[in-house]
């Protein structure tokens, strides 16, 4: 395959002096992801009541199915053993065809859910129009199903394959039928992290660059953090000030969901010296901090039961955490490198876990729109 042109991205914002100008910030938040012992458990506290102020006793869940329509990708993600090639035999490769995605939409139908979230591998067999292909089979099995679609790399990825701008690319899924996006290929937002953990991978600058496009756009994302591999605190932390820079110039992120790395099966882990994934004392220092830092400007603070596991999430619920995220029903990443916790959770295990919590079980739609009390 020839070599790929870069993306077309239109620079809004310039993050040349970011780190000198909010250096007091990251140092500051360096030494409260840096707590622990009798520190940590006052700072889950203080965190747990900014929660209530900011949010009150709901904890929310969304009735979501994934789709991951490929595992073919030219990446080379230290951290992923999702992807697969021609030449890997150790991975059951799969190309989801139309026909397969509108049977998956029709499956999510039928389990009542709001939401369909589309992500897959960087594969060099497809073209822009199986994109937008798949949001009009999509839209065209269901008028009213929110497709939450396609990260900034992937965006990036159809920028090169199509010619067309970030721009351009974004306004043509839109028009198709996508109505918001994953804040997912972040990882750690720092340029030294990323040419360890994922090379090949847009840059900082670039995710920034995508994702404030979408949201001048009016498509609404995530943000996400992976943590707990070979970044330091202060990694976490110029990673969180600039989620609330970009936050404050466009208002775009609806939650901030952070993603403990799953090591075990991964190449980052097994050969480059990574550790095993984050301890339970991280975990709450970085919810806790999360909260304190972000909860002001992203209200919604989201545990990963994929990646915690059912207990652990129910226990974050303490620490400024208000989400626990969506049912799934299909989760093939987390899987593949060493998940341990299911691709699906029924309505009626969020529901007893949050009352259980002594917290207020709330179905939300994509953009954290109430839609019933349990």
């Amino acid at each position: 395959m020839k070599k790929l042109s870069p993306p077309k991205i239109e620079e809004i914002c310039d993050l040349s002096s970011f780190h000198e100008s909010h250096e007091e910030e990251i140092l500051e938040l360096t030494k409260m992801l840096s707590k622990r012992g009798r520190d940590l458990w006052i700072q889950t506290s203080l965190a747990d009541e900014l929660r209530k102020q900011q949010v009150g006793d709901n904890v929310s869940f969304v009735i979501n199915q994934n789709i991951n329509f490929t595992n073919y990708c030219i990446g080379s993600c230290r951290f992923c053993s999702f992807r697969t090639d021609e030449k890997n035999d150790n991975v059951t490769a799969f190309r989801m065809t139309l026909d397969d995605i509108k049977i998956e939409a029709e499956k999510a139908i039928a389990r009542g859910c709001t939401e369909v979230c589309l992500q897959g591998g960087l594969d060099s067999e497809l073209n822009f129009d199986y994109y937008l292909g798949i949001l009009r089979t999509i839209r065209k099995t269901s008028p009213k199903l929110h497709i939450h679609a396609f990260s900034p790399a992937e965006i990036a990825y159809i920028s090169q394959i199509s010619g067309e701008t970030v721009e351009e690319v974004l306004r043509e899924l839109k028009n198709n039928g996508l109505d918001s996006m994953p804040g997912t290929a972040a990882e750690i937002l720092v340029d030294d992290v990323r040419k360890i953990i994922c090379p090949e991978k847009i840059s900082t600058k670039q995710w920034v660059n995508i994702v404030l496009t979408a949201h001048q756009l009016g498509l609404k994302t995530t943000s996400t953090m992976m943590y707990g591999h070979i970044e330091s605190h202060k990694d976490e932390a110029e990673h969180l000030v600039l989620l609330k820079y970009i936050q404050d110039i466009s208002g775009g992120f609806t939650e901030f969901v952070p993603l403990p790395f799953v090591h075990d099966k991964t190449i980052l882990y097994r050969y480059l010296g990574a550790r095993p994934g984050s301890t339970g004392m991280h975990d709450l220092a970085l919810f806790s901090t999360a909260r304190l830092y972000l909860g002001e400007v992203i209200p919604n603070i989201q545990a990963s039961w994929v990646k915690l596991g059912p207990k652990f999430a129910q226990l974050s619920l303490n620490t400024g955490v208000n989400d626990l995220g969506g049912t799934l029903f299909v989760e093939s990443i987390t899987k593949s490198a060493g998940g341990q916790f299911g691709e699906e959770k029924p309505i009626e295990e969020f529901i007893d876990l949050i009352r259980d919590a002594k917290r207020i079980p709330i179905q939300r739609d994509t953009l954290y729109n109430i839609l019933q009390s349990h």
